[in-house]
């Protein structure tokens, strides 16, 4: 594991409300707004990028844990954003305080953990 990880590291995913990311196209509701799934996936990526350039080269981090909440609707055309900032290390587990804006306002917000692992020994758990 890099010593280059820190607390305070932090990263911000941003994407456009477009038809696929919708609660309607996702099945997980019947409304064309961004649906939670999405906003979710959108915060993970933040937190995957916060640390990705901190790992050594063969190990990457997976999602193990996310508590959020999804605040406000988000309608097709508009801007969001997810910021993850890692605030725990704990060996392997590193923990994040989440959040995701559209139009300056907040969306959802929330903790994520994801763990520091190999990728070929992951893999061969499949």
């Amino acid at each position: 594991m890099n010593t280059d990880l820190k607390v305070g590291l932090s990263y911000k995913s941003t994407s456009i409300v477009v038809q696929h990311l919708t609660a309607k196209a996702i099945g997980s509701g019947d409304l064309p707004v961004l649906a939670t799934p999405a906003m979710i996936a959108l915060m993970e990526n933040a937190a995957m990028l916060a640390v990705a350039p901190h790992l050594v080269e063969n190990e990457t981090t997976v999602g193990g844990f996310m508590e959020c909440s999804h605040l406000a609707p988000t309608g097709m055309g508009d801007e969001i954003e997810a910021e993850a900032v890692l605030v725990k290390i704990e060996g392997k587990a590193l923990h994040f305080d989440i959040k995701a804006l559209a139009n300056g306002k907040k969306i959802g917000e929330g903790h994520h953990i994801r763990y520091i692992v190999d990728r070929e020994r992951f893999l061969s758990k499949l």
